[in-house]
């Protein structure tokens, strides 16, 4: 981890690799109804007290920003609730406190600091709302949407202190059901909702989406002008949103960061399903979805462990796979930035096998490389032999890399057909990573010894705002390289457009030119002098240095 470094007479700016889409046709967003005793044009709140739908919140001020944590946008979703569309929350009287954050979602232990223990909550359908003291009326919003696989976090696992200051944007964070709980597909939960099963977490999305239009005026937001966007398993749900016929008008942009754009089959999902039924040992029961309900979380969570289930296609909200709607032009159009990091798999490889304190080895990569590509694994074992590499665990991290930057790049190209699209990576890859990470490395020989060799994913996540209740130890460069993140993200949330004064020109994405926007933190020249073309800059060095042409010359 690279120490805070004193003073520089020059700063260091921006260069990254993460893909964002910039989709350029912006929606006709649809203004939601607003009661009578709502304002008539967005104006910042003139004290903590704010009044919504269901009651009234008190939040609290903090230096340079206001913020209501904790609000319900959902009701209860345990017990009957469980497995249905999210349900309005029920009103209030009286002044509800809006200081302290809600229960995360019901959700097994990891990692992360606050994630040690098993989560059983179920009431946790509530959002965090952040407005800077700068705001002017009709300000942006951002909505942010957590990663976690689909199985873990919370909308508190981010602090946008840092962005809402700079940006004067107003930023909205989610807790949405994760895990089983928010995935299970079955027929006889198609059959109790048109809405679809599979998608209760993307359903509760869209739920806070819709409080969002209906309430953030009166803390200063303009809801015609709203964001989604998110990391790893957020960032799917960006994507699937695109798909969605009942996300249209709900956001006007979007973000994609380090995430994929796809949802598994209904057949998949079912298969899952099933077999998670099979495991907390409801297969039996005449009422197979009265058992589950009766569950308590804790034995779902258990259960989940061996049969876990992912986010599919299912009812009329997620009715067909957002990879093929990009593809086809038929999905919410509206401009989008898509990127990654460019050690992506990085830190799976290290999840998978070092973490575990059982490395890679030779036979390993052979039988990993088989299952991930299949018919196509005896051409990539050629084109990433052992002999070119120090250890199988590098060898398996660079092909995944390269694999997953192919199917990030035919996604760049996909979207640019339709609309403006901007992308990144984010290759700093001499950056801090998060505690959790630190900490685990230190539990094992084969933990400390493993080479990320890059950015790996959640890296960028630090540059943009506080993540996990850490402030990263950036030295000034790269604290430059965040500033220019920040500003970036914020004219993108603000106009649809990354560009303005003082930055590097982000070209939009074409299938032709291939441009991308690397941000690595770099030197430049000295405060107040713009910086040199040669350090923040658009590159097409992205498909050489990921092997592109070899990955997309492969078989489907």
């Amino acid at each position: 981890m690279r120490a805070i470094t004193a003073l520089r007479g020059r700063v260091r700016a921006t260069l990254a690799t993460v893909s964002l889409l910039g989709l350029g046709i912006t929606p006709v967003v649809a203004q939601a109804a607003q009661s009578d005793d709502a304002p008539t044009q967005s104006a910042r709140p003139a004290s903590t007290l704010v009044q919504t739908t269901n009651g009234k919140v008190k939040g609290a001020h903090r230096t340079g920003y206001d913020e209501w944590l904790g609000i319900p946008y959902a009701a209860d979703a345990s017990g009957a609730g469980r497995w249905k569309p999210p349900q309005p929350a029920a009103r209030w009287s009286g002044v509800r406190d809006a200081t302290s954050f809600s229960d995360r979602c019901a959700q097994n232990s990891g990692w992360d600091p606050g994630y040690e223990k098993t989560i059983t909550s179920e009431d946790c359908l509530a959002l965090n709302v952040y407005v800077p003291d700068r705001a002017k009326a009709n300000a942006p919003v951002l909505v942010w949407i957590h990663g976690g696989g689909f199985t873990g976090g919370a909308g508190q696992d981010t602090d946008p202190r840092r962005f809402v200051e700079q940006t004067g944007a107003v930023v909205v964070t989610v807790n949405y059901r994760v895990g089983v709980l928010g995935t299970l597909n079955l027929p006889q939960l198609q059959a109790e909702s048109k809405d679809g099963p599979g998608n209760y977490g993307l359903l509760d999305q869209q739920a806070a989406l819709r409080w969002v239009h209906g309430n953030i005026a009166r803390f200063g937001g303009d809801p015609r002008n709203v964001t989604i966007a998110g990391q790893s398993a957020g960032a799917g749900s960006v994507c699937d949103h695109l798909a969605s016929p009942t996300a249209k008008g709900l956001f006007a942009r979007a973000g994609i960061m380090s995430g994929g754009c796809n949802l598994q089959s209904v057949a998949s999902g079912q298969a899952q399903s099933e077999a998670f039924v099979k495991a907390v040992g409801c297969d039996a029961a005449s009422e197979v979805v009265a058992c589950l309900r009766a569950k308590p979380a804790a034995d779902l969570l258990a259960a989940q462990k061996k049969a876990g289930v992912s986010p599919s296609v299912g009812g009329s909200a997620f009715p067909v796979n957002p990879g093929t709607a990009v593809q086809t032009g038929k999905f919410n159009r509206v401009p989008v930035m898509l990127g990654q990091t460019n050690s992506e798999r990085g830190l799976f490889t290290f999840q998978n096998y070092d973490y575990l304190g059982a490395p890679m080895t030779a036979a390993g990569y052979e039988t990993a490389v088989r299952s991930a590509y299949g018919a196509n694994a005896d051409k990539v074992l050629a084109e990433y032999p052992l002999s070119a590499y120090d250890t199988p665990g590098e060898a398996f991290t660079a092909a995944q890399n390269d694999s997953t930057s192919s199917t990030r790049q035919q996604l760049m190209s996909a979207l640019s057909k339709w609309v403006p699209t901007y992308a990144y990576e984010f290759a700093e890859s001499d950056t801090p990573h998060f505690t959790s990470i630190f900490l685990i490395q230190q539990k094992s020989e084969s933990a400390r010894a493993f080479p990320f060799g890059g950015a790996i994913h959640v890296d960028d996540l630090g540059y943009l705002w506080d993540y996990l209740g850490q402030t990263m130890p950036y030295d000034d460069d790269q604290l430059e390289l965040s500033r220019q993140m920040i500003t970036y993200w914020g004219r993108f949330a603000a106009d649809a457009d990354p560009n303005g004064p003082r930055t590097p020109v982000w070209p939009k994405y074409g299938a032709r030119t291939q441009e991308l926007m690397s941000l690595v933190a770099c030197d430049t020249a000295p405060a107040g002098s713009e910086p040199p073309a040669a350090c923040s800059r658009a590159t097409r060095d992205f498909g050489a240095e990921h092997n592109l042409d070899f990955w997309q010359g492969l078989s489907s």
